[in-house]
């Protein structure tokens, strides 16, 4: 069996990872790269494997990082089953065609301003038709649910607790007569959050590939960010100004509503300061995920569902209003009152967000506040870093607003919240593999986990490929580079063109001695310079032998 790490293996988004064995091949994930131009890029490049060859594509969760690729993998020859929970199902409905829809409208865009330019124009990634033909191969499951993929591979979904649907993935593989167990974490979600359960414990794998965001950080106490947001939307409202609170689609955004319903049912020590202000859910696709959430209550906690055995909607209160159309959304921005703004996207790359970002940033009276991960590279990562000035719809827009970033909020589990999950196996993995994290939080959780559990972690930096066979651990990328890099061979070569026109400047361009004799010194240079030229042919030699014994191994 074959590990190739193809997504999330340098950040943390584009989750896609190929398990090959003798007779399959699976896909865990095909998402989306986010986070400015570079990664957006890397999209439209070629999959470093043949779509067409995939024979099942096993899905995590609904977030783009994780499944936006899908209808691109389909469009280049995919025609294999895609295994989700049924909430998941749900939400990858809406988020593709979504999506789709998203490419299509920049696509044009780019297009338009081509045609004046006179510059060639662009294809989109996929469109909204493609999407709908995506979802022809989804195959809902529900958790618990034992799938048997063939004869040799089977499947079980265990609650994540990241977002609505989210899963960790159990696969059993048989091969050569033994059976392995192989554990993807997804993302994992952090406990004692609302709405969904804590993420499941998992007793016994034999590998395991492991999610990694916050490795090497703490979250505050999410009571501790509850009360935080709170006082900085009564001290903005205040001062007259409006609280913008960038938010994904999916997962944070029905988080927020939750604890603004608390505060306004309850008889918090807020509910009569804020009993005039507005909250707004100004993303479509939020608000039709929130319609999702609502449709599948069965997979909530406890908690929530006692919310609902008495009566309340978790997911709605009197002062919360969902926006729909352009016009309203405008609407937002030109209304002065006070209000509470979330929108999507959560790292300020796409969608309306950005828009009420343009007239909310200069403004002193006014808050941003983020409430999830910001990567490299994105807006949201930018303002969270201080930048002073951005550009927004080609306009440059000075930050004078208040920034917040409040990490109590998070879906992710932090890096108590991933040791412990880790801790949970009763036996020692044969070996961990850390994704979707940027670079210095895998490595530290990974030097944590040896320091804390004693196992060994490989914290997996690009695309990269792991054969596992006969309990031994062999990556073929450091196998392949120590037996013959490029950078090796290149000074091989290099050196034999040094040596070759040393010998042509002593024989031909050098006045030998007076008897037409070389120097005793001059033949010994000579023979040193031969004698390193066979050293360098051979060692040549070598390095081509070893890369040939690589490639039979792959």
């Amino acid at each position: 069996m074959k590990i190739q790490f193809c997504g999330a293996a340098s950040g943390v988004t584009g989750s896609c990872h190929l398990i090959t064995t003798e007779k399959h091949k699976i896909l865990l994930d095909c998402g989306q790269f986010q986070g400015g131009k570079a990664m957006e890029a890397m999209n439209f490049e070629p999959f470093p494997f043949n779509p067409a060859e995939i024979d099942y594509l096993i899905l995590s969760h609904a977030h783009v990082d994780h499944c936006g690729r899908i209808p691109l993998l389909v469009k280049r020859g995919f025609k294999g089953d895609i295994y989700c929970t049924d909430a998941t199902a749900d939400l990858v409905d809406v988020m593709l065609k979504d999506s789709g829809y998203i490419h299509e409208k920049e696509a044009e865009w780019k297009n338009r301003k081509a045609e004046r330019a006179g510059k060639p124009l662009v294809e989109p990634l996929y469109t909204y038709n493609d999407a709908l033909d995506a979802l022809k191969y989804l195959k809902p499951v529900l958790y618990d649910q034992l799938v048997e993929l063939n004869e040799e591979m089977k499947i079980v979904f265990n609650d994540a607790g990241h977002i609505l649907g989210s899963a960790i993935v159990e696969l059993w593989v048989e091969e050569n007569n033994s059976v392995s167990k192989l554990v993807y974490s997804g993302d994992l979600g952090v406990a004692g959050r609302p709405i969904l359960r804590n993420p499941t414990i998992i007793k016994k794998a034999d590998y395991v590939i492991m999610e990694s965001t916050y490795g090497n950080r703490l979250h505050p106490q999410n009571s501790a960010s509850i009360d935080q947001l709170i006082q900085v939307v009564l001290k903005t409202i205040q001062r007259g100004g409006t609280v913008v609170i960038p938010s994904f689609a999916v997962g944070r955004t029905q988080e927020l509503i939750y604890q603004f319903n608390r505060v306004y049912q309850d008889n918090s020590q807020y509910k009569k300061q804020l009993e005039d202000l507005m909250v707004y859910v100004d993303s479509p696709m939020a608000t039709t995920a929130t319609e999702v959430f609502r449709r599948n209550a069965q997979v909530f906690d406890e908690e929530t569902k006692a919310y609902i055995l008495n009566g309340d909607n978790p997911l709605d209160f009197k002062n919360l209003k969902f926006t729909r159309s352009t016009e309203e959304s405008m609407f937002l921005n030109l209304d002065k009152q006070p209000k509470v703004i979330i929108s999507a996207s959560g790292m300020c790359e796409a969608g309306r967000i950005r828009h009420h970002l343009k007239h909310n940033l200069w403004n002193p009276k006014s808050s941003i506040v983020f409430v999830g991960y910001q990567a490299e590279g994105t807006l949201g990562r930018m303002l969270v870093d201080g930048v002073k000035e951005v550009t927004l719809f080609g306009e440059a827009v000075h930050v004078n607003a208040e920034i917040h970033n409040l990490e109590g909020f998070s879906g992710h589990a932090d890096r108590n919240g991933l040791m412990s999950w880790l801790a949970g196996f009763r036996e020692k993995p044969k070996q961990i593999f850390l994704v979707h994290g940027e670079t210095e939080a895998k490595h530290d959780f990974a030097a944590s986990i040896k320091k804390e559990l004693g196992y060994d972690a490989v914290a997996v930096d690009g695309v990269s490929e792991f054969i596992l066979e006969n309990n031994q651990i062999v990556n073929m990328e450091q196998a392949l580079q120590e037996a013959v890099s490029q950078e090796s061979i290149m000074n091989i070569k290099k050196r034999i063109a040094d040596i070759h026109d040393n010998l042509e400047t002593i024989l031909y361009h050098t006045q030998l001695a007076v008897d037409d004799e070389m120097s005793v010194q001059r033949v010994a240079e000579i023979n040193n310079m031969v004698l390193e030229l066979e050293k360098m042919s051979l060692n040549l030699g070598s390095a081509v032998t070893q890369q040939e014994r690589v490639e039979e191994l792959n």
